[in-house]
């Protein structure tokens, strides 16, 4: 059966997002189009060009994620100097390395730009801090910052996508003015973008299934706030999950897939391989829990 699929954001996450492949691959489900953000938005990436679940697997396995974190060098010689450069810049790491890391799985399926795509099948989400705005790619491009879409780099659009704030430096992106918009991680706005494919009817072509990597909402944990850092860290983590909780609730409950592990940090690279495995299993044997019973 065809279906669509979105997937949350989650950083290191989203390992378990592989196990919940497998488990989908496993029903005979096929996706017809996905979208998804920062994580979420690089696995659906991967499944739009083409790889199979255990290439997924193993792509993702054998990535060395020490290896994105591309600090500028001259920080890595003067003690200190990264919060400085911090400070300028707005992020640690240029994220370079994340994209070209991108481009290279995506050229090994022939896939460069939106062009080389099925019409229609990935959405990617990101937050334009300077038009304060949510944009969805490849739909917004024309309208917002007159790009032609179908000639729009997608691992440029996943990398602003999983621009986490302050860890990677924000893109920048040329529109119809002279000022450039400073781009950022997709999940500012909306971490799980499950409204991205619903028509406005309401009468979808075929069901959509989302997959998000944290309980559900109402089962949340509060937030013990005791000082200025754990404030910072309650307010971003708000700004991530109000939108999408309050979506949540207004929605068809029935059709997403909760995976809960918040007990992962999500840009904790140094996860070890154990951690690793129990993400994955993890997502397996919730996304065997939920397909038992979906689609209603």
């Amino acid at each position: 059966m065809n279906i669509d699929g979105v997937f949350s954001g989650g950083g290191v996450k989203a390992y378990a997002l592989i196990g919940a492949l497998k488990s989908i691959e496993g029903k005979g489900l096929s996706f017809e189009r996905v979208a998804g953000t920062s994580a979420g938005a690089i696995m659906s990436t991967l499944i739009a060009a083409g790889y199979k679940i255990d290439e997924i697997e193993k792509l993702i396995q054998d990535l060395d994620m020490h290896k994105l974190l591309d600090a500028p060098k001259w920080t890595t010689l003067i003690p200190y100097s990264k919060w400085i450069f911090l400070y300028f810049q707005m992020g640690l790491y240029k994220g370079d390395k994340l994209e070209n890391w991108l481009y290279r799985q995506l050229a090994n399926k022939n896939i460069y730009t939106f062009n080389d795509l099925q019409p229609d099948y990935l959405k990617v989400v990101v937050s334009d801090i300077s038009l304060g705005r949510l944009v969805v790619i490849p739909d917004d491009l024309e309208r917002v910052y007159g790009i032609e879409p179908k000639y729009f780099s997608v691992s440029k659009a996943v990398r602003m996508s999983a621009g986490f704030p302050y860890f990677f430096m924000p893109k920048k992106l040329q529109g119809k003015s002279k000022h450039k918009s400073l781009i950022v991680d997709g999940g500012l706005l909306s971490n799980f973008p499950l409204w991205i494919f619903e028509s406005e009817n309401k009468r979808n072509k075929r069901p959509i299934l989302g997959v998000k990597l944290s309980g559900y909402p109402e089962q949340q944990s509060p937030r013990k706030v005791s000082n200025a850092l754990d404030m910072f860290h309650a307010l971003f983590s708000t700004m991530i999950q109000a939108h999408d909780a309050r979506y949540i609730s207004k929605s068809q409950i029935s059709n997403i897939m909760f995976i809960p592990v918040e007990h992962v940090e999500s840009m904790n690279f140094s996860v070890s391989g154990i951690t690793k495995e129990q993400l994955i299993k993890m997502g397996k044997e919730k996304a065997d829990q939920f397909l038992r019973y979906w689609p209603k």
